[in-house]
């Protein structure tokens, strides 16, 4: 079973997926981030699905950035059923793992640090783990994927 920590924002940005985390069991700051400047940003509100692009019916391939190690690794994302986000990354193009996030919906009952990671299909996607003991930010994945903190973050990771 997968580590029960976030709830990922997934939105259709210009015809790219990013997503944000929306909700962590327990706030972060980004302490493993290669570029010094951004290691004391918090998690809560940062980009780790890097502009996805369709590369055939219902599979995006982009980047994903890995806050416990500080590495961006190239990523795909696919859907296995209406209700499961197939999540790969690759590390030197043959290192390569990969999770299933499963779908929350709005209007799902708060959750416990148990529950499972999940997700929603894109363009319209989150993953989650951990209770609703947070509010979720702001539903503009896209100003905060895109925006100036969005530009800085991939810039600093490589």
């Amino acid at each position: 079973m997968a580590k029960q920590v976030a709830r990922i924002k997934i939105a259709d940005c210009d015809g790219r997926l990013w997503g944000v985390v929306a909700w962590e069991a327990q706030p972060g700051v980004d302490n493993k981030n290669p570029d010094p400047n951004l290691r004391s940003r918090p998690t809560l509100g940062m980009p780790i699905l890097l502009g996805m692009a369709s590369s055939k019916m219902n599979k995006w391939e982009g980047q994903i950035y890995n806050s416990e190690d500080g590495h961006t690794y190239s990523a795909s994302i696919s859907l296995l059923d209406p209700n499961t986000l197939r999540v790969q990354g690759c590390f030197l193009g043959f290192l390569c793992g990969g999770e299933n996030w499963s779908r929350v919906e709005p209007q799902d009952p708060p959750a416990t640090a148990s529950t499972q990671r999940t997700t929603t299909k894109p363009p319209a996607n989150r993953k989650t783990t951990g209770s609703q003991s947070q509010p979720e930010p702001s539903d503009d994945v896209c100003s905060r994927a895109l925006g100036s903190a969005g530009l800085s973050h991939e810039r600093g990771l490589k």
